[in-house]
């Protein structure tokens, strides 16, 4: 078997974030690899790897990073493949609005969807999603996915029309 999303994080202090999304991965039974690769300290080994990516089967990227938070954009850069950029609150941030600002204002030509702020989990539905277009056995995974979701709902909605109190109208 071999990965078809990369999950890259600047460095290893994002895992505690990305475990998320490699757990609804591992959940959906995609296949997935996990790297640390940073744009400022290794950018040669970044630039390999988005070149070298779509040639392994990898389909999709996840790119976290905080601070700065170049990694998504320059994997961007180097490769065509879909890249999901999830910004990071780091110990260097600036509450993590610089992450958020830095994976999402790309330039012309070199879009990176952006999730939320620590938004590994989204990124990882996403991913999905992107890879339900071609395989439809993830497509019925993510109408489960999603049909569990509404059924969460349904019974929040009538676990509060028990709870009682005395202006309370039902």
């Amino acid at each position: 078997m071999r990965p078809i999303v990369s999950i890259i994080m600047g460095s290893t202090s994002d895992m505690p974030i990305m475990r998320a999304a490699a757990e609804f991965l591992n959940e959906m039974q995609i296949p997935f690899e996990i790297n640390a690769l940073s744009a400022h300290r290794v950018p040669e080994s970044v630039a390999n790897f988005a070149k070298n990516a779509k040639e392994r089967g990898i389909q999709v990227i996840i790119a976290a990073a905080g601070g700065a938070a170049h990694l998504p954009g320059v994997i961007a850069s180097f490769t065509t493949l879909p890249v999901i950029g999830v910004p990071i609150k780091s110990s260097n941030s600036i509450e993590g609005m610089d992450s958020i600002l830095s994976i999402l204002q790309m330039p012309a030509g070199i879009p990176v969807a952006t999730v939320a702020l620590d938004g590994a989990k989204n990124a990882a539905i996403l991913a999905a999603q992107i890879l339900s277009l071609a395989d439809g056995n993830i497509a019925e995974k993510i109408e489960k996915f999603k049909t569990d979701l509404a059924d969460k709902i349904t019974k929040a909605n009538t676990d509060l029309a028990n709870i009682k109190f005395e202006y309370k109208i039902d």
